[in-house]
C-alpha cells in the first residue's frame, strides 16, 4: 500500500492475514474475513452513485507499484462480477504532485479511452519507466498513443476534468483513504491487499462484502 505517510507503510499489514483462509467451494470450515483485520467498517457510511446496485470503488494512483500489481487481477475480477455490481475508479491525491495523474485518468474518461489506455498508463510508468508526472510528459505520451494533442490538452484543462479531480480528492478524504490500492464496498467497508496480505485476498474479501450488501437483511 502506498499512502500519505512517506511510504513507510509500503509493506505494512502483510502479516495481518496469516490466519486468513479464503472461503472456497468445498471448504468445510473456511474462516470468514474478520472486521477490523481483513476489512474495516466505515464509521460514517458514504452515499454511492449507483442506487439499486452494489458499488465498488477502487482508490488508486498510477505510480503506485502495488496498484500496478493489482490491476491484472482486478481487471479479471471485474469481468466476472454480477450485473448488480458496478465498479468505479478514483485516482487519489495525497500531495499536489499527484494531481497530473488524476487529470490523466479523468481526461481518458472524458475522451472515452479508459478501456483502451488505462492499463497502458501503468505499463508506461512501471515497465517503460516513463514518469508521466507532469502535464507535458502526459501530453507527449497521449500523442504517442495516437490521441490528438490539442483535443487531449483541452480536455485535460477543462472545467469538467477539474471538477472531477476536486470531487475525487474530497471523496478520498470522506473515506479517510490513507493508502492505495484500497477497495471501498458500497460506501460501508474498506479492504486492501495491505489488510488481507495479498491481491487475491483483497478481492476475496471484496466478494464477501459484496455478498453482505446483496443479501437482504433478516428481521
Amino acid at each position: 500500500m502506498i499512502g500519505r505517510y512517506a511510504f513507510r507503510h509500503m509493506f505494512a499489514g502483510l502479516a495481518l492475514a496469516a490466519g486468513f483462509v479464503a472461503a472456497l467451494p468445498g471448504t468445510a470450515q473456511a474462516q470468514q474475513p474478520r472486521e477490523g483485520t481483513e476489512y474495516i467498517r466505515l464509521q460514517q457510511p458514504q452515499a454511492t452513485d449507483s442506487p439499486g446496485k452494489v458499488e465498488v470503488t477502487e482508490f488508486f494512483w498510477y505510480s503506485c507499484p502495488h496498484c500496478n500489481a493489482l490491476e491484472p487481477s482486478l481487471e479479471s475480477w471485474i469481468k466476472k462480477l454480477p450485473a448488480d455490481v458496478v465498479v468505479r475508479r478514483v485516482p487519489v491525491r495525497f500531495n499536489a504532485g499527484m494531481e497530473p495523474q488524476q487529470r490523466l485518468y479523468y481526461t481518458l474518461e472524458a475522451l472515452g479511452k479508459v478501456d483502451q489506455l488505462h492499463r497502458m498508463v501503468f505499463t508506461a510508468i512501471h515497465e517503460q519507466r516513463q514518469p508521466l508526472n507532469t502535464a507535458n510528459r502526459i501530453f507527449d505520451w497521449a500523442e504517442k498513443q495516437g490521441l490528438d494533442r490539442a483535443q487531449f490538452t483541452a480536455a485535460y484543462n477543462s472545467f469538467g476534468v477539474q471538477s472531477k479531480v476536486q470531487r475525487a480528492t474530497k471523496l478520498a478524504e470522506a473515506y479517510k483513504i490513507d493508502g492505495v490500492p484500497t477497495l471501498a464496498i458500497n460506501g460501508r467497508y474498506l479492504t486492501s491487499p495491505s489488510l488481507t496480505g495479498s491481491n487475491l485476498g483483497a478481492l476475496q474479501v471484496a466478494d464477501f462484502l459484496i455478498g453482505k450488501e446483496r443479501t437482504p437483511p433478516t428481521r
